[in-house]
């Protein structure tokens, strides 16, 4: 699309095609980030939420798991990872098998319905210790979900295999040791440029979709994300979101399972290699979110991570497209905002007051979608039993 003397007259045409329900180009999309205001645009991913989802808003009980802070990679906008030495660094850790078997059972004690688990790319833990995990926790809490490994962890398994292993071959191992699903993390932006300055050590778009391609081709779903506020432009936004579209109608076409939702996440600079800059705005935040509902007409669902968008800005954003807001996480130790410590949850009580506000439905769902629909609520802990005590390793 070019640029217009009344960019008004655009907008309207583009408003007009996602009430009739069609699909958006990449200049209707880049246009939305360059003259649409804020309000309409809202109003616009919202019609798209409703035709989709109603006014229902979807939370999980979950707990976060992070087994390691040691990783090969440098990416500059993280402030997570550990580089690892011979005699470790002062803060850097390493679960056992067994301590995350016992968080996941913990969880489940409390009606987790999820474990999510991440990590950086330990150079020292074999593939055992990765299908050891998934066995261990599904002994310790049968019933629950095990949404674990991002795509550069997948591929990481595949190069510390001995013989070596293919993608298809580790997901294939890792499911029938009791993973569930695969979480949407290190999908950043697909462009080479932003690759090669922010994070060039990690696999890039070939290998991220060729994981998730695998996934989907075993049955296995995923989910989708793109970091955003670094030092990408909203053309390269726009451009890693068709790319995810062009992806979900092959999957969708011909392979049994597919994204379950896409996760924008903001940028958030602080301790990384980037904090001299600033981060997305809010407005930033909700433009965003809200032109992945528009561009991404085959998705299902928008999730607006609390822990980084903030549980306000997520609240707000369920009128912008969103219409998930994660769950209770309880325990996240990748990104921290504002001071935040490795313990951040949202009860319950909480997550439901906040949806109902939005003048939203709050559902209680599964990793899958599947409703939940409890005779009594959870178990609440009576103490913060959390966090478990964390060894070096």
């Amino acid at each position: 699309m070019k640029a217009s003397a009344n960019p008004s007259t655009d907008i309207n045409r583009i408003a007009d095609r996602v009430r009739a329900g069609e699909r958006l180009s990449f200049d209707e999309g880049l246009a939305l980030y360059t003259d649409c205001d804020v309000h309409l645009l809202g109003e616009l991913a919202n019609h798209v939420r409703e035709q989709k989802n109603g006014r229902k808003a979807y939370y999980n009980i979950n707990r976060h798991i992070n087994y390691s802070n040691y990783c090969v990679l440098r990416c500059k906008f993280c402030s997570f990872y550990r580089p690892w030495t011979k005699d470790g660094a002062d803060d850097g850790y390493a679960l056992s098998v067994e301590e995350v078997a016992q968080r996941a059972k913990q969880a489940a004690d409390f009606g987790a319905t999820e474990v999510h688990i991440v990590g950086g790319l330990h150079p020292k833990l074999e593939f055992d210790y990765y299908l050891d995990m998934c066995r261990a926790i599904k002994s310790a809490a049968p019933d629950i979900h095990v949404k674990a490994f991002t795509a550069i962890e997948i591929i990481h398994f595949t190069r510390i295999t001995k013989p070596k292993l293919s993608i298809e071959e580790v997901l294939t191992q890792l499911r029938d040791a009791g993973l569930g699903s695969l979480p949407g993390g290190g999908a950043e932006i697909f462009d080479d440029r932003v690759h090669d300055e922010a994070y060039k050590n990690k696999v890039g778009e070939a290998g991220w979709f060729e994981v998730h391609r695998a996934a989907h081709s075993i049955g296995m779903y995923s989910n989708a994300t793109m970091l955003y506020g670094h030092i990408e432009t909203p053309a390269e936004r726009i451009k890693h979101l068709i790319k995810l579209r062009e992806h979900q109608d092959e999957s969708i076409a011909s392979r049994p399972a597919r994204f379950n939702a896409i996760i924008p996440l903001p940028f958030i600079p602080d301790n990384s290699e980037l904090a001299h800059l600033p981060g997305p705005s809010g407005l930033t935040n909700l433009r965003t979110l809200a032109i992945a509902r528009l561009m991404l007409d085959n998705f299902d669902h928008v999730k607006a991570f609390w822990i980084m968008q903030t549980p306000k800005l997520a609240q707000v954003s369920l009128n912008w497209g969103v219409d998930d807001l994660d769950g209770t996480v309880v325990y996240y130790d990748i990104t921290k905002r504002e001071g935040t410590g490795t313990h951040q949850e949202l009860t319950i009580d909480k997550i439901q007051r906040m949806i109902a506000e939005a003048n939203c439905i709050p559902v209680e769902r599964d990793t899958l979608y599947k409703e939940i629909h409890r005779d009594t609520p959870p178990p609440r802990p009576k103490q913060d039993d959390a966090l478990l005590p964390i060894l070096p390793a």
